[in-house]
């Protein structure tokens, strides 16, 4: 019994990251964020479930991006643990625990190429309907 209990509430917190993970993403497309990808790291990792990375064209726009984000998920009761890179707005990293939100620069994006770092991820096709 305590196996399945535990088997239940796994299964529940998988699909609330993946929700919030996709609800970063959607906030990102609705904010104009280009190059969205969504990166399941739940079999690479331990330490957090999901990326969300998304590319803004300006200091501005990366900071909107990031501030959207955070409404969204604070509309879902969730709250932001950290943030890193506001100010400097080349690459925002935002903590939500098991979903982590990356805002880049288009430069910083190449340069640090997340999604080739973790091209073992599977990429989560969160656009469709």
């Amino acid at each position: 019994m305590e196996t399945i209990v535990a088997e239940t509430k796994q299964a529940t917190r998988n699909a609330n990251a993946v929700h919030r993970a996709v609800l970063c993403a959607q906030a990102a497309l609705d904010h104009k964020g280009k190059d969205i990808l969504v990166l399941d790291l739940r079999g690479l990792t331990p330490i957090f479930d999901f990326f969300v990375i998304a590319t803004g064209q300006s200091r501005r726009h990366i900071h909107t991006l990031a501030e959207e984000i955070d409404a969204a998920m604070h509309a879902e009761g969730e709250v932001r643990l950290s943030i890193q890179g506001y100010q400097a707005s080349r690459w925002i990293v935002q903590d939500y625990g098991d979903v982590i939100v990356h805002v880049f620069d288009p430069e910083s994006r190449d340069y640090y190429a997340l999604e080739e770092l973790w091209a073992d991820a599977p990429r989560i096709d969160w656009q469709r309907g």
